[in-house]
């Protein structure tokens, strides 16, 4: 005979539901409460079961090999009508509702029946702990105290199970989340470091701008100052680059520009700073470079403009040089440089002139 259903059954296969036990592999603290609850009883069947919608399912169990029955094979689904109490049967084959139960006329035999429900917190019973013999016999007061005990270490240890996975969801939820404000941060350091970059380029050359070009001379100088080296600046500039603006348009003129730069990077030694001073103006700074040294850069870029192939007539630029030591500040180094600049320029262009100051 069909057990009814429980009154609350929608809402205990829910909580049924979220222990997350149907189906998973055995596990010995399970195991050892039936081993216990057969040894306590003298019985040689015991088994925690569950009472899912269409079977009832062994969490654990001690004297057979199936793992699930029908629900309307299981005495555990009478059992759990009844949640504060242990259900027993003395002898399945006197009582109407198991008689003709295929359990009972065949394999395991089941004679006698006793199962204490395991009830959670909210009162809804998830099954029974159960035991079962082949004879039929009754439940001693000992007996039934010790079962009740057991089936609920039964519903804590499904508590604490459906605890610690919750925790493991967490700790992962928790790491996942980590890793995703880590992403998000290497992202925004990226943001920041090219827009950083980009406020420190020049759009149409890729050399660095004006304002890149005074953070470098600044640091440098002091450096210079800690370490008593020498320190070097080119300004160059074009020549007649406005008059080449107005015969062959400002498209020309962009494209002159970076070609210039690319002469510049290529000549530059690879600590040197190349940087568009403003319009058609460069400069390079020369870390530990002295005045001599600093002449034959400027004489070889002079050279290599000189040489190189432009699409619309031969370009030249006039550089001033300029070195200096600790004593000398970087804003008095711009203005040597400048004046040398305006000297190359002003004796004829197409060359380089050394600023004379004494350093």
């Amino acid at each position: 005979m069909s057990a009814q259903l429980p009154a609350d059954e929608v809402t205990r296969l829910q909580s049924l539901e979220s222990f997350r036990i149907l189906d998973s592999l055995p596990e010995q603290s399970y195991d050892d409460i039936v081993t216990l609850a057969s040894h306590i009883c003298g019985v040689p069947i015991a088994l925690i079961s569950l009472i899912d919608s269409e079977r009832q399912w062994f969490k654990a169990k001690v004297g057979v090999e199936v793992q699930q029955t029908p629900r309307e094979q299981a005495f555990c689904a009478h059992a759990i009508l009844n949640p504060a109490d242990i259900m027993e049967v003395p002898d399945a084959t006197l009582d109407p509702r198991f008689a003709n139960n295929p359990l009972v006329t065949g394999e395991p035999g089941i004679r006698f029946y006793a199962g204490a429900p395991l009830v959670t917190p909210s009162g809804s019973a998830l099954g029974t702990l159960c035991i079962i013999d082949r004879v039929p016999r009754r439940l001693t007061p000992p007996m039934a105290k010790a079962l009740k005990a057991l089936a609920r270490q039964v519903v804590r240890l499904l508590e604490l199970r459906r605890a610690l996975a919750e925790l493991e969801t967490l700790a992962q939820a928790q790491q996942e989340r980590q890793q995703q404000l880590e992403a998000t941060q290497r992202r925004l350091d990226q943001v920041i470091l090219e827009l950083a970059q980009q406020t420190m380029t020049d759009s149409l050359t890729g050399l660095k701008n004006r304002r890149a070009f005074d953070q470098i001379l600044r640091e440098d100088s002091s450096r210079m100052a800690r370490t008593q080296s020498s320190l070097a600046l080119i300004l160059l500039d074009i020549d007649g680059f406005k008059a080449f603006n107005d015969e062959f348009g400002h498209v020309s003129g962009d494209e002159a520009l970076q070609q210039l730069a690319r002469v510049l990077q290529a000549q530059a030694r690879a600590y040197d700073r190349v940087a568009r001073y403003g319009g058609e103006e460069f400069a390079i700074v020369l870390p530990d470079t002295s005045m001599a040294e600093a002449l034959g850069v400027a004489e070889r870029i002079r050279q290599e403009v000189q040489d190189a192939h432009w699409p619309h007539r031969p370009v030249t630029v006039s550089l001033g040089v300029a070195a200096a030591r600790a004593s000398q500040d970087s804003l008095t180094l711009v203005a040597r440089a400048d004046k040398a600049l305006y000297q190359a320029k002003a004796t004829g262009r197409n060359c380089v002139v050394r600023d004379t100051e004494v350093v």
